[in-house]
C-alpha cells in the first residue's frame, strides 16, 4: 500500500468514526467531511527571491440532525482523540437548534455508491518541486519580462503548486475520497513612468505540472500586454458594439452562475428567478456545466453531499433549462439535487457550478468585430456594480477602441451600463473558447451598452 493509498484509508476511517458515534450519541443521520492539503509558493520580484511559504493543513467538519434540525462543527485538529469531542459538541448544538424543514441528507438514490458512479478525471499529478525548481521558474518568468524594451518595473512573479484530498461519508453508507492538485505561474509588470504607468499580467494554472505554459511566453505575454496599454485616451459616451475579451467575458457568466444559484432562486433574489423555459440568451447560446472534464479546473467526480454529476445544459440554443442544484435548495423548489452542492467544513452545503462555460461560436474574434464602424473591445473590468435583483450592469471598464473592424488605441477610465437581461438577448458568441478558470467563455459581442466617458 502506498503512502497516498494509506491516507485516503485513514481519512476514510475517521470519517466512518465520526457517523458511528453520531448515531450511537442519538443522531438520525450525519455527514462529515475533510480537507487535507499542502502548497508551496516562491514570490520573485526585481532579480531577488522575496517570498517563499509552504503551507500543510488538515479541516474536518462534522454535520449531524436530529429530526430536522442541523448543526455542524469543525476542527483543524484531526486526531483520533478529538472526534468524540466533535461528536458531543454537534449534537448539543443540534437538539438546541431551530428545525429546517429541507435541511438532511441527499436522496439514497442520487448517491455516487458504485465505482461506475465515479468518473476518473485525473487531477491529481505527484509531481514534486523544490523551492529551487518554483524560484528558477519565477526567475525565468521575471527575467524574460523585464528583458523586453519599455518594460520599466516588476510587481513580481511566482510559481506555486499544491496538493489536496477531499473525502466525503455520510450515514447512508457513501464513503469516497480523491485527490487534486494545482500548479501556477504567474507574473505582473508595469511599462511607462510616474502618471504614465500602466501594468499587466499573464499566467498559467493546470492541474498537472507538464500542462503549464513555457516560462519564457508568460514573461513576454505579460510584456507585450502591458506595453499596448501605453498612451491611452479616454472614449466619449456613446452606444456601440462592444467586445469582451475571453479574460473579462467569464465575468459575464458568473454573473449568471449567481442568478441560476438554487439557493437565489429559492429566497427570489435573482434576475431570473421566473425564467425557467423562457428565452434568455440570444439563440445559439449554449452554457454547460460540466464537472466532469479531465484535468478541469473545477472538476469534480462526485459533489460536496456524495451525489452523481454529470454535465447540465444550463442554457440550450438560448433557453433556460436548469438551476444549479443541492438537496436543500431542490426541496425549497420542489425540485431534485443535480448534483451541484459545494460544501466546506464550517456551513452546509450549498449550490455551486463545477466547469461553466459559454460554448464557442462560429465566428472568429476577428469576424466578431470585422463590421464595427466604432466600438469598444473590453480587457478589463473594475468595481462590481450588478444587481443580482434587477440585473442592473455598471462596471469600469478599459481596453481598446475599435475603428473600421480593428483594434487600434488604447481607452481607459470609461464606464459601461446596461441590465444582463438586455445584455444576455444581444450576445454573440467568438469560436475561441479556452478552458482555464473554472468558468469560461469565449470572446463575447454585445451590441446595445451605454459608455460613459468625457
Amino acid at each position: 500500500m502506498t503512502n497516498e493509498q494509506a491516507l485516503h484509508e485513514q481519512f476514510l476511517d475517521k470519517l466512518d468514526y465520526l457517523i458511528r458515534a453520531a448515531k450511537k450519541a442519538g443522531a438520525d443521520a450525519s455527514d462529515a467531511i475533510i480537507y487535507s492539503g499542502q502548497s508551496e509558493g516562491i514570490s520573485w520580484r526585481l532579480g531577488k527571491l522575496e517570498d517563499v511559504e509552504r503551507s500543510e493543513s488538515a479541516d474536518l467538519g462534522l454535520r449531524v440532525f436530529v429530526g430536522k434540525k442541523q448543526a455542524i462543527v469543525s476542527s483543524s485538529d484531526i486526531s483520533s482523540a478529538t472526534l468524540d469531542v466533535l461528536v458531543e459538541r454537534a449534537m448539543d448544538m443540534a437538539r438546541n437548534a431551530p428545525e429546517d424543514p429541507f435541511a438532511g441528507l441527499a436522496d439514497p438514490a442520487l448517491l455516487a455508491l458504485s465505482p461506475a458512479d465515479i468518473p476518473e478525471l485525473d487531477l491529481y499529478d505527484d509531481t514534486e518541486k523544490s523551492a529551487e525548481e518554483l524560484k528558477e521558474l519565477a526567475r525565468t518568468i521575471e527575467e524574460t519580462a523585464l528583458g523586453v524594451s519599455g518594460i520599466t518595473n516588476s510587481e513580481g512573479a511566482s510559481a506555486s503548486c499544491s496538493r489536496g484530498l477531499i473525502a466525503v461519508a455520510n450515514s447512508n453508507n457513501f464513503a469516497q475520497s480523491y485527490q487534486s492538485s494545482n500548479f501556477s505561474l504567474s507574473i505582473s509588470v508595469i511599462a511607462g513612468e510616474d502618471a504614465t504607468m500602466e501594468r499587466d499580467y499573464a499566467y498559467s494554472s493546470k492541474r498537472h505540472f507538464s500542462d503549464l505554459r513555457n516560462p519564457v511566453e508568460i514573461g513576454q505575454e505579460a510584456a507585450e500586454k502591458t506595453l499596448r496599454r501605453l498612451g491611452p485616451r479616454k472614449a466619449k459616451t456613446c452606444q456601440v458594439p462592444i467586445i469582451f475579451d475571453p479574460r473579462v467575458s467569464r465575468t459575464l457568466l458568473g454573473h449568471l452562475s449567481g442568478a441560476i444559484n438554487g439557493q437565489a432562486v429559492a429566497r427570489g433574489t435573482s434576475f431570473l428567478k421566473d425564467r425557467m423555459g423562457d428565452q434568455v440568451f440570444s439563440e445559439g447560446i449554449s452554457v454547460i456545466d460540466n464537472p466532469h472534464i479531465l484535468r478541469g479546473p473545477a472538476s469534480k467526480p462526485f459533489d460536496g453531499e456524495g451525489c452523481r454529476n454529470g454535465a447540465l445544459n444550463i442554457i440550450e440554443n438560448g433557453i433556460l433549462n436548469s438551476w444549479t442544484l443541492d438537496s436543500a435548495s431542490a426541496r425549497q423548489l420542489g425540485l431534485s439535487t443535480n448534483g451541484r452542492a459545494s460544501r466546506g467544513t464550517s456551513g452546509p452545503p450549498s449550490p455551486s457550478s463545477t466547469n461553466l462555460y459559454l460554448a464557442a461560436g462560429d465566428l472568429s474574434p476577428d469576424e466578431l468585430m470585422s463590421d464595427i464602424k466604432s466600438g469598444f473591445y473590453i480587457t478589463d473590468l473594475i468595481g462590481m456594480g450588478v444587481n443580482g435583483i434587477t440585473g442592473d450592469y455598471s462596471r469600469g471598464a478599459g481596453g481598446f477602441w475599435i475603428e473600421d473592424g480593428k483594434i487600434t488605441y488604447p481607452v481607459n477610465e470609461v464606464t459601461i451600463a446596461g441590465n444582463l437581461k438586455d445584455m444576455f438577448l444581444n450576445m454573440t458568441a467568438a469560436d475561441d473558447l479556452v478552458i482555464k478558470y473554472g468558468t469560461d467563455a469565449p470572446t463575447l459581442r454585445i451590441d446595445g451598452m451605454i459608455i460613459a466617458g468625457e
